[in-house]
């Protein structure tokens, strides 16, 4: 992993003026990327990553059986299966833009097999985001605008936090991790991988959760959640006997 001030400090461009990362370099001069998905949050993405970030993107990547159009934002829609030789992973980044489909595994799934390939994974840190400089952050990371993360925490591989979350000093959040809006999670506390954390969902301090659980929209979570696959709810929160797996439609 690298901290957040290393991937800040190695790109290209730095924020300085109004003009944002885009208008600092031209096309020729950003890092040409390759999108993983084809649906909102790509779309999104190629907004975000277009406008505030030292990347172009060139394409986006489905899974050949998912492939049902030609063009994505008026760029070429390839199938994954061809990636490699359209575009190389010696000449392009990726960056996987798929929201929490089947409890995150889908995610995770193409993270491994593109990584098998020798892609290299391009995060996204909003230049309105909040994050610290020793904050360590994995691969293919999406981080939103009016996100705060504060000192001495770790954030794992194909993690998303949508806007405006509040993530507290020295906690850890597992690969796979999708974290939607306005949650507060407080110091010290462990997110196990694949989690979804629904929007509104506040952690008190010295949580841990295990990895596979889905946390209901609006939950206080005051204790900790040791069992895996379970849909946690409720104010105080408590892990019911749904499974968070079957809810998501999460295949084996």
């Amino acid at each position: 992993m690298k901290t957040a001030h290393d991937q800040i400090s190695g790109r290209q461009t730095q924020l300085t003026t109004e003009q944002g990362r885009s208008g600092l370099l031209s096309t020729t001069q950003k890092r040409s990327l390759v999108i993983v998905g084809a649906g909102e949050f790509a779309k999104i993405a190629d907004e975000y990553f277009t406008k505030d970030s030292d990347y172009h993107v060139v394409a986006f990547a489905v899974e050949s059986t998912f492939k049902t159009a030609e063009t994505v934002n008026d760029k070429p829609l390839v199938a994954i299966e061809d990636l490699t030789v359209l575009f190389p992973p010696d000449n392009f980044s990726v960056h996987i833009a798929i929201t929490y489909t089947e409890l995150n595994t889908v995610r995770e799934r193409i993270f491994k097999k593109l990584k098998s390939l020798g892609y290299k994974f391009a995060n996204y840190i909003s230049s309105n985001a909040f994050v610290w400089d020793n904050v360590e952050i994995g691969e293919n990371v999406f981080i939103f605008e009016a996100n705060v993360v504060q000192p001495f925490c770790t954030i794992g591989d194909c993690v998303v936090l949508w806007s405006g979350n509040h993530i507290g000093h020295r906690t850890q959040i597992k690969s796979g991790v999708y974290v939607s809006s306005h949650v507060v999670i407080s110091g010290y506390c462990q997110i196990g991988e694949r989690c979804f954390i629904g929007v509104n969902t506040a952690f008190a301090d010295h949580v841990t959760i295990a990895e596979d659980n889905f946390v209901a929209m609006a939950s206080v979570v005051t204790t900790n959640m040791l069992d895996p696959d379970r849909v946690i709810k409720g104010s105080p929160a408590t892990a019911t006997k749904i499974s968070a797996k079957r809810l998501m439609k999460a295949r084996p």
